[in-house]
């Protein structure tokens, strides 16, 4: 039973979003949206709309419920149990489920940092001509830095204005002029093909909306929040009003709505540009700025660096932070990114140690905008079998108590999980035919 105290806390703390509270300043998950979609996801949906024109258009829909939805079900599994997704799987289920899903997330995570970090690099030297193999070192140790000696909202509050530049790409998919007829056809009239190339687009699609480390992350930040309300101990943190989680679906929804919307125009903007161009490849940053030509002329290459540097530098610690969690929640140790160090060594250690690890990619001389997808579709494989963790999850009475999932959640949810499935094992099937 909450005390007057409690419930005051609350009714304040329904103001916020699950994410959002590093972005609430500048309104309702407007901002949230454009910083979900990071380097990773601006790099698949460019190459999506390069390659393929307007044929995954139609998956902008698609994913909205099954984002918003499963988004949700982390955020009131954090709520409900006061523990982060790993913690709860540590007391609740068996070993044999727990190190194979942080197993997952780690791997996953320690590929996308890495990525997103050398976007960052290939996007600053859009402005400046420095050699992007000489910034990848810099920028992770400048970020590693800022989070264990700040807090993750410091430098959230510092980059997240640049994010608003993404939504440059509804401009110049509108001034660009496309066959509108042709994009409603394609955007409600799903277009299937049972090919190499098509599948693993939509696997990449899939993986960088509906990504594993905003499972975790989602569940352990909302146990963040609960702390800073002075929810110290387990019992004071368990429970969560019907008001608290309408407001977190409300917020969640809207969020991944502005999300999905500049996800639709990237791949518009690329479609009606680039592929009717002819160029249906993407090698480097440089190219996949030229879909916003149409509206930035010469300056599309500064106003697509800028985008790209803000949403890594927001998205990097998330990634590096989910993974942080995970591992914490999993041996037990104290895990917050406003804990000092010596409070959580082990926790900044798994960050500073997955950030450097994951650098080894970008020496690999692998391509920058060919990693950045080849993440996405990563991430779409180990997607699925976590969906159905949190389904689990989500519907074991004795975690949730009567907060379990309601059927539309259920519906949704497992569709979730059978669609990424499918992509996952069609691609699989259609490997030889790319």
């Amino acid at each position: 039973m909450r005390t007057i105290n409690e419930t005051e806390q609350a009714s304040k703390r329904v103001t916020r979003s699950p994410i959002r509270q590093f972005f609430s300043q500048l309104g309702p998950g407007l901002i949230t949206g454009a910083a979900d979609d990071d380097p990773s996801g601006i790099g698949t949906y460019s190459i999506a709309g390069a390659s393929l024109g307007f044929a995954t258009l139609w998956t902008a829909i698609l994913t909205f419920p099954l984002m918003s939805v499963v988004q949700f079900l982390c955020a009131k599994i954090g709520m409900v149990s006061g523990m982060g997704l790993a913690g709860v799987l540590r007391k609740h289920y068996s070993r044999a489920v727990l190190y194979p899903a942080v197993t997952g997330l780690l791997i996953a995570n320690t590929i996308n940092v890495g990525t997103d970090i050398g976007a960052i690099a290939a996007a600053i030297n859009l402005i400046v001509p420095i050699p992007a193999s000489w910034l990848i070192i810099p920028i992770a140790v400048i970020i590693v830095v800022v989070q264990v000696w700040a807090s993750y909202r410091a430098i959230a509050r510092v980059f997240k204005w640049l994010t608003l530049t993404l939504f440059a790409y509804i401009g110049a998919a509108i001034l660009a002029r496309p066959p509108w007829g042709q994009v409603l056809k394609a955007t409600f009239l799903p277009q299937l093909r049972w090919d190499g190339q098509y599948l693993t687009t939509l696997v990449a699609i899939l993986g960088t909306t509906i990504s594993p480390y905003l499972f975790f992350w989602e569940a352990s930040e909302e146990v963040e929040e609960e702390i800073n309300m002075g929810r110290r101990t387990l019992t004071q943190r368990k429970g969560a009003t019907y008001a608290e989680l309408k407001v977190a679906a409300w917020d969640t929804n809207v969020g991944m709505f502005f999300c999905n919307l500049i996800f639709y125009f990237v791949i518009l903007a690329a479609g009606v540009t680039l592929h009717t161009s002819g160029r249906t490849e993407i090698r480097s940053a440089a190219e996949a700025a030229q879909a916003l030509a149409p509206l930035a002329g010469n300056a599309a290459s500064l106003l697509f660096a800028f985008g790209l540097i803000g949403s890594g530098f927001l998205a990097v610690p998330v990634l590096s932070g989910a993974s942080a969690y995970a591992v914490a929640e999993t041996f037990g140790w104290e895990c917050s990114l406003d804990h000092k160090p010596h409070e959580a060594k082990q926790f900044y250690l798994v960050i500073a140690v997955s950030t450097l690890v994951g650098l080894s990619i970008d020496f690999l001389g692998i391509n920058p905008m060919a990693a950045l997808f080849w993440t996405a579709v990563i991430n779409g494989l180990i997607s699925p079998p976590l969906l159905v963790i949190i389904m689990l999850v989500s519907n074991n009475r004795t975690i949730m108590g009567n907060k379990v999932n309601g059927r539309g959640a259920n519906i949704i949810g497992w569709v979730a999980a059978a669609v990424m499935f499918a992509g996952a094992i069609g691609m699989i099937l259609t490997w030889n035919q790319q």
